[in-house]
């Protein structure tokens, strides 16, 4: 979602499978003013909606709570969101409106930032993610032992010492941005 004009402007991509019901169901919808086909590139199509949704919608309870919808994807039946909640308050009051108008809403996944400026992955290089994920998934952690170091340079084709240095660099980063946050302030 773009605000343009200082309105939100939801971006809809549709696989080109959908798009007859959805142009219908989009175009009888009271909320909706206007859809546009913004691009099409292979099984998929891009839609920007011009739209007034009601105050009972889910947007306005969103920015009624100051929360950030990051993506929703959905069919006929369900929908799956992704809102950024500024607090656990906003996220429960959210889920409680929800529940009460008799509207079925579970939480899959809470994910709290305990540094968010570490961003996504904690603080961690991509090349320092890769070499512990790889290192976990090939049992490098495992007891017994599944691989070594050099097993595991030569998958990055790497030297073992910088195998070594990127295990090490990412656990310490991933030390200093979860567990010990509340010891740096």
């Amino acid at each position: 979602m773009v605000p343009l004009g200082g309105r939100p402007t939801p971006f809809v991509r549709v696989r080109n499978d959908a798009r007859g019901s959805f142009e219908r169901s989009v175009r009888e919808h009271a909320s909706v003013n206007e859809v546009q086909l913004v691009n099409t590139h292979d099984d998929e199509s891009l839609y920007a909606l011009n739209w007034e949704p009601s105050e009972s919608s889910l947007l306005a309870m969103v920015l009624e709570l100051d929360a950030v919808l990051l993506g929703a994807t959905g069919t006929a039946d369900t929908w799956g969101l992704e809102i950024r909640f500024p607090s656990h308050d906003a996220l429960s009051e959210f889920q409680q409106y929800y529940v009460g108008a008799n509207i079925d809403v579970s939480v899959e996944r809470i994910y709290n930032p305990t540094k968010p400026d570490a961003g996504p992955w904690y603080g961690l290089t991509a090349t320092q993610r890769e070499t512990l994920m790889r290192a976990v998934e090939a049992g490098y952690y495992s007891l017994p032992r599944q691989l070594s170091t050099q097993d595991l340079a030569d998958t990055f084709d790497v030297s073992d010492q910088a195998v070594t240095e990127r295990l090490r660099r990412g656990i310490e980063t991933l030390v200093m941005n979860t567990l010990l946050v509340d010891e740096q302030s």
